[in-house]
């Protein structure tokens, strides 16, 4: 009863403790389930002998009454011919016989009943069985998705918003700082630009005037000489 013994503990498991206490939960869901098989399988083969039995003593059991009947068919046919010892010794019989037959009776409802038994504990078997295939890859998704949730929370507690956001913020300011430098180059380097370029037309501007003022006197010098002339 062994067999038995170990289909009543499957039954009794709570699968879902199994798997919390599990390394590895897809693993273990499948080896639940091919020790279920195996345990089903050696349940049918107990099953199998079990009604080989019963239907030996339900032979038995038949036999002894056929014969205890045929005693007393032996004894009606003796008392019928007058032969009352003939018909005694048949009744003998037919007493032991129908000893026989309460014997097998016994036997084969005994049998019977410890078959079906057996009967209904592999058939209880088999829908546990179909019930964990069924739940097989519902169990298995789970575990995977559960897995996942834990490594982003475990990623998510290995993060320091607080401090990224403080090492964003100083580059932000780095980046600040370099702008400001270079819009500060840029304007001094315009500067420099523009006072260059007002030099040089101030220059030509002199220029200018100084030919101008070459011009005017040339032609001042060159009108009072004709004046004298005359």
């Amino acid at each position: 009863m062994g067999v038995f013994s170990r289909i009543s503990d499957i039954l009794k498991s709570n699968i879902n403790d199994l798997l919390d206490k599990a390394e590895d939960p897809e693993k273990m869901v499948k080896q639940i389930i091919i020790d279920m098989q195996k345990e089903l399988t050696k349940a049918t083969q107990n099953y199998g002998r079990a009604k080989a039995s019963e239907r030996l003593a339900q032979k038995k059991y038949e036999d002894a009454v056929k014969v205890s009947a045929d005693w007393e068919g032996k004894a009606k046919a003796a008392i019928s011919q007058g032969n009352e010892e003939l018909a005694k010794e048949a009744l003998r019989r037919k007493v032991k016989a129908d000893e026989d037959v309460a014997s097998y009776k016994e036997m084969y409802e005994s049998i019977s009943a410890q078959t079906e038994a057996i009967g209904d504990q592999v058939e209880v078997l088999k829908a546990k069985l179909d019930e964990a295939k069924s739940r097989q890859a519902m169990l298995i998704a789970r575990s995977k998705m559960a897995e996942t949730r834990s490594a982003i929370a475990r990623s998510q507690g290995n993060f320091d918003g607080s401090s990224a956001v403080e090492k964003f913020n100083r580059m932000e300011e780095k980046v600040q700082r370099k702008e400001a430098e270079a819009d500060a180059f840029s304007e001094i380097a315009g500067s420099a630009d523009d006072d260059l370029t007002e030099s040089f037309e101030e220059i030509e501007s002199n220029a200018k005037v100084d030919a101008e003022f070459a011009r005017l006197m040339a032609e001042m010098n060159g009108g009072a000489s004709d004046v004298s002339a005359e």
